[in-house]
């Protein structure tokens, strides 16, 4: 016998809850979870913008023009929203003012809207803003100039370029003006033909007032050649004609020693100075003994005069400042001066054919440190010479051979210093060894990033430094001795690492009780 089986009748969300009513049964409720939303904003992004987050749910209703985003430094907009646990909500962020943008692809096409799932263990999101325009997008080449000015320029002068084309006023000594932007720069976007050859300077309006180095002195041209798409040129003001002459750098604060000529035993590695920072109570105190800080590219420390580009570190004034003041514990600083040309060769684990086939030379180094130059120190000065009072230090490749020999030498050194680590060396060949390494997890390790080092394949990129952390972390190191921090624009140069040197020493030699 044939049964027919009647369709069930779709059950509206009327439907659904007059049901529930009948049975008895509560209604089910949506769960909410408060999650930060952070929006990274282009650095050409006006300094006074408001930004809001426009979307479906009421979460993006709080105002006729959407959920207002705040400023927190950097690039970097947050605001708080409740969000249902689970359901996906759509939103996007649009500029309310100075003008009235929306977010674009790299491209210049539309972004659209993001995607979003609340979980109840997530405290926070991010997103970013890749460039802004109409809402029609952009088309054609873009080239956005970033300008980095002294801090004791003005703060209500106007910033110009002025260059060799029309666009930048053809060197009338005001071509272009240039807006507040994000993270204390000032910025413009220009439009050229690409493969245009650009020569510029920056200027407060005049020639009587363009950009100087920091001693005052004339400068070259900036240069840069056009692209197709869309492009970032970024580049610093040290000083402006009308401050007059700079005074000198500051250098060598507190009792600074020399090594000089040190040379290695291996034949195959120059002899180099040494240069050493005592800590203030050092003579007046013949029993003590300090723990040691030793760090890569010793000219760069503590001596505007020998630091490349005429800047330091300020090791000496900032160690000076912390130890008197007791925020880190009394220490000797022993800065090892790079080969100059071999400082590539010594500052990496492993060659990277084709272009650097003739590097690889870090154990090398790393037997000079260890099997020489720690004793000799050790021998010179009153030094605490156990593993447990000795660090490392250092940036770039300096903070990729201080990871990897700290790693390698855990019975020397187990306070290291990995700033701005050149992680992308050799197809990022640092993460596989971290991943391989079978040693002590209680090493202390601050390591930073700055979201401003640069691009490509040769640059120092939050993403590696993302997951070098993340390396460290599987392998057991836990928050209360592996520090991460990522620095809102953050650039890859003396004065970025100078600024943060104060946190690198408060985390590594924090005060003894």
């Amino acid at each position: 016998m044939h049964t027919s089986v009647l369709p069930l009748p779709r059950l509206t969300p009327l439907l659904l809850a007059v049901l529930v009513a009948l049975s008895g049964c509560p209604a089910p409720t949506e769960v909410y979870t408060e999650v930060e939303l952070d929006v990274t904003v282009p650095p050409e992004t006006p300094a006074n913008a408001q930004i809001f987050l426009q979307g479906t749910h009421p979460a993006f209703r709080t105002s006729a023009r959407g959920l207002e985003l705040f400023y927190q430094g950097g690039q970097l907009f947050s605001a708080r929203a409740k969000l249902p646990e689970g359901k996906e909500v759509t939103f996007t962020a649009k500029m309310a003012s100075p003008q009235e943008q929306v977010p674009l692809e790299l491209s210049g096409q539309p972004a659209g809207s993001w995607r979003y799932t609340a979980r109840a263990d997530e405290e926070k999101a991010g997103f970013t803003v890749e460039r802004w325009g109409p809402p029609e997008g952009l088309s054609g080449p873009r080239t956005v100039f970033l300008v980095t000015v002294p801090a004791t320029t003005p703060p209500d002068d106007v910033i110009w370029l002025s260059g060799n084309q029309p666009e930048l006023g053809e060197w009338n000594g005001a071509g272009v003006k240039l807006h507040k932007a994000m993270d204390n720069r000032y910025a413009a976007s220009l439009s050229f033909q690409p493969g245009t050859l650009l020569a510029f300077k920056a200027t407060r309006g005049s020639w009587a007032t363009v950009e100087k180095d920091m001693l005052g002195q004339e400068i070259e041209d900036h240069v840069f050649r056009t692209g197709e798409g869309y492009e970032h040129v970024p580049f610093t003001v040290e000083w402006w004609a009308d401050f007059g002459t700079m005074p000198p750098p500051q250098v060598r604060t507190g009792n600074i020693e020399y090594l000089f000529g040190v040379k290695p035993k291996d034949e195959t590695l120059r002899e180099r100075d040494v240069i050493v920072w005592l800590p203030p109570d050092y003579h007046e105190n013949p029993s003590r003994h300090y723990p040691v800080l030793y760090m890569h590219d010793g000219q760069n420390l503590m001596d505007a005069t020998t630091a490349a580009y005429g800047r330091e570190w300020n090791v000496d004034e900032t160690a000076q400042q912390l130890v008197e003041a007791g925020e880190v514990e009394p220490l000797i600083i022993v800065g090892v001066y790079n080969a100059e040309e071999e400082r590539i060769a010594e500052y990496t684990p492993v060659p990277f054919p084709p272009k650097y086939e003739d590097a690889g030379r870090a154990d090398a180094y790393g037997r000079f440190l260890v099997e020489e130059l720690k004793p000799l120190i050790d021998s010179e000065y009153r030094t605490r010479p156990d593993a447990a009072s000795t660090g490392l230090a250092g940036s770039s490749l300096g903070g990729l051979v201080s990871l990897y020999l700290g790693l390698e030498y855990p019975g020397t050194f187990t306070r290291l210093g990995v700033i701005s680590p050149s992680v992308w060396w050799a197809d990022r060949d640092i993460l596989r060894y971290v991943e391989q390494y079978t040693g002590p997890t209680s090493l202390r390790i601050w390591e930073d990033i700055g979201t401003d080092e640069g691009t490509g394949p040769e640059a120092e990129t939050v993403a590696d430094a993302d997951k070098l952390y993340q390396t460290l972390k599987a392998k057991g190191w836990k928050d209360a001795d592996l520090k991460y921090t990522v620095v809102q624009g953050g650039r890859h140069n003396e004065r970025a690492w100078s600024e943060r040197f104060g946190d690198i020493l408060r985390f590594l030699f924090p005060p003894t009780p």
